[in-house]
């Protein structure tokens, strides 16, 4: 089977800046590949190779075997875009708003109105049909920018942080979607900041640092990578004073992060912590609402692969 997908050896330089450097990757036809990598990583850079919209300073890519530079108008057929920012005209209506875009991507008429109303009721938009896109939250922006990448009935479809600061409501409906469009055929290249999105949603993740591919592998694969960073997570019925300090005072803990209502003790011996946890529990009359032994996660990956001093926010209970 052929690749959705084949970067080969790009590049791309701005001026005196590489931002990406000879990256080689290949997405499988039918998968939802995720791209991750801090700001100015490369990710957009790179999707912007992809989708003929910038020209690699060396390197190529195929889209399904076309390749993007030489077969342009080819393999941008088999493609469909959603950028990051909204490209919806406010002043259309969503109805206008797709028929625009379909005749963009050279869908005939009677195939862009039958399948513009397949995806208003997809993504829940049938009453929101006539009414100009000017006057929609940015959840319901984001489903149109969404339905309007699917109005070709692409084979492959770039998304760019889908569901960045989207309620709930849409959030779900987007991955929904993403997950039905999968298993339909359609072959998904997923850029997120959302590494728990990423975890639950993506076949396959590259992590993306410096202009150069860090790794790329299944989530469960990726974590295996780094087993010797487990964790003991607590949440006790009360939080006191200096419980910070007190809880890295515990022997062998070699990092400790508030998480919400819960403690995360970072530790190369689970078994004895937790020992210590207990005694340190009945010592200050706490009692433990959570307690959990904890493997490494996809974040975790991503923090030791791309060297990024990732903090948890802390409250200072000394002051």
């Amino acid at each position: 089977m052929e690749s959705a997908v084949e970067a080969i050896n790009l590049t791309k330089y701005y001026d005196e800046l590489l931002a990406v450097d000879h990256i080689n990757f290949e997405v499988k036809t039918g998968e939802i590949f995720g791209f991750l990598g801090p700001n100015g990583a490369g990710k957009t850079t790179t999707i912007r190779m992809l989708t003929s919209l910038t020209k690699p300073s060396e390197g190529t890519a195929r889209i399904f075997g076309h390749d993007i530079q030489t077969e342009t108008i080819v393999a941008k057929r088999h493609v469909g875009i959603v950028p990051e920012i909204s490209n919806i005209y406010d002043d259309l209506s969503a109805w206008d708003n797709l028929m625009f875009t379909g005749e963009l991507y050279q869908v005939s008429k009677a195939q862009r109105e039958k399948r513009a109303m397949e995806l208003l009721e997809m993504f829940g938009l049938l009453d929101r049909k006539k009414e100009k896109a000017k006057g929609f939250s940015k959840g319901i922006k984001r489903r149109l920018t969404i339905s309007m990448g699917l109005i070709n009935n692409p084979q492959l479809l770039f998304l760019d942080e889908p569901t960045s600061g989207l309620d709930v409501q849409s959030a779900i409906i987007i991955k929904d979607v993403i997950r039905e469009l999968n298993q339909k055929g359609v072959t998904i290249f997923l850029t997120t900041h959302n590494i728990e999105e990423a975890n639950v949603t993506c076949d396959r993740v590259a992590i993306i640092n410096k202009g150069k591919i860090a790794a790329i592998d299944p989530p469960e694969r990726l974590k295996k990578t780094i087993q010797s960073v487990q964790s003991v997570e607590v949440a006790f019925d009360e939080t006191p004073l200096k419980i910070m300090s007190e809880l890295e005072k515990i022997p062998l803990v070699n990092e400790v992060r508030k998480e919400g209502d819960k403690f995360r003790l970072y530790t190369d011996d689970p078994t004895n912590v937790l020992s210590s946890l207990w005694e340190y529990a009945k010592a200050k009359n706490l009692k433990p609402t959570s307690l959990n032994t904890l493997g490494p996660s996809l974040e975790d990956v991503f923090v030791k692969l791309t060297e990024v001093n990732v903090k948890a926010n802390r409250r200072n209970f000394d002051e």
